[in-house]
């Protein structure tokens, strides 16, 4: 599987672009493949402060439902409003098109908490 080195890695399988203080957030490409077909996406509030480690959205699947947990804290700015109509964007293109919302940290010093893409692998393949 795919794991972009220029990605943060949580271990509830998020993954983060960071660019300066904004953190754009979506699953892994194991995360959506253990999902399986992706049908619904319930996206948070853009203005909504979130913390880290707080459930912050619910990804419906084929299979189950899963909740998105916050990989760092602060305002979300942004959501991908595309999975309204396509949910299935974070199955075909998890770490582009499939992100779901991006937050303007509060403090970028909990980026280091996460994992680099060769820790995030280590963990998905033990």
């Amino acid at each position: 599987m795919e794991y972009p080195q220029e990605l943060h890695y949580s271990a509830e399988h998020e993954w983060v672009r960071v660019d300066g203080s904004r953190a754009t957030v979506g699953i892994t490409a194991f995360a959506q493949d253990a999902l399986g077909d992706v049908v619904y996406v319930q996206l948070p509030d853009v203005g909504a402060l979130v913390t880290a480690s707080s459930s912050i959205s619910e990804v419906e699947s084929t299979k189950s439902v899963s909740e998105i947990f916050a990989p760092v804290s602060g305002e979300i700015v942004a959501v991908n409003d595309a999975l309204q109509d396509t949910p299935e964007l974070l199955n075909s293109d998890p770490y582009g098109g499939g992100w779901i919302l991006t937050v303007e940290m509060s403090d970028t010093g909990e980026l280091s908490s996460l994992m680099d893409a060769a820790a995030y692998k280590t963990l998905v393949e033990t």
